[in-house]
């Protein structure tokens, strides 16, 4: 069936996603720290959420279907909305020429623990509604993330924090949607899993277009620039500064 494959690819670009974060935030916690350590509580951390996981998955397998759709649906769509919101910040970050710089507030290991549990449970709140609608495929999609972010962190290291999430937000977050319409409406009447083609192609125009729109907040900091070249000169300010 289609819907195999997409919840396999769903599946994966969730876990790639969310534990891409984890691992170059403990890259980064490495460099900190030169201790080792920081990729056991990493993964620590993640197992935690991951291992109930699948009991609470088993769970829902038990409720009626519609239920089960429905309740899928609603996960899909808050975390959906959540990594558009994301992809349009990364977008506006990326304009402003700015970037995320990882804060060390607490101990090293309570940091790599918790930043292990916080991203693997962002993507549980998605995997959790895949599961009862296709548990081997959202299990061979997690299981490949896994392996794909382990195998590149130890391959990439230090490149790992330069990849590029925007347009990856946007194609997983376009799934999301896609899964959630399609499950929202088998919940009142059935549906030919063809449908989830044109849902994808939609999605990703919207959502495309919609992280890449214009801002003229950003627009405004080259324009000032320009405008105020000759008084940045004579009193010495910074023109977007003094702009905003």
């Amino acid at each position: 069936m289609l819907s195999d494959p997409a919840i396999f690819l769903a599946a994966l670009g969730i876990t790639v996603l969310e534990l891409v974060e984890t691992a170059a935030v403990a890259l980064a916690l490495h460099a900190h720290s030169g201790k080792n350590a920081v990729y056991l509580y990493a993964a620590i951390g993640t197992g935690v959420v991951f291992a109930p996981m699948f009991i609470l998955g088993s769970l829902i397998t038990l409720l009626p279907d519609a239920l089960v759709k429905l309740t899928a649906g609603v996960l899909l769509l808050f975390f959906a909305q959540r990594l558009t919101k994301s992809a349009r910040r990364a977008v506006l970050n990326a304009r402003k020429g700015s970037q995320y710089h990882e804060q060390f507030h607490r101990g090293t290991m309570a940091t790599a623990f918790s930043i292990g549990a916080i991203e693997a449970f962002e993507a549980a709140i998605a995997l959790v509604g895949l599961l009862p609608n296709g548990f081997q495929a959202t299990v061979l999609g997690m299981a490949s993330g896994i392996v794909g972010v382990v195998a590149s962190t130890y391959v990439l290291r230090d490149h790992v924090r330069k990849v590029k999430q925007a347009d990856m937000k946007v194609v997983v977050a376009a799934l999301l949607f896609s899964f959630a319409t399609f499950w929202l409406g088998e919940a009142l009447t059935p549906l030919t899993d063809l449908i989830l083609i044109p849902l994808f192609v939609f999605f990703v125009i919207v959502l495309y277009k919609f992280a890449n729109r214009a801002s003229p907040a950003v627009a405004l900091a080259p324009r000032a620039a320009a405008e105020g070249g000759s008084s940045a000169s004579s009193d010495g300010r910074d023109p977007v500064l003094a702009a905003e």
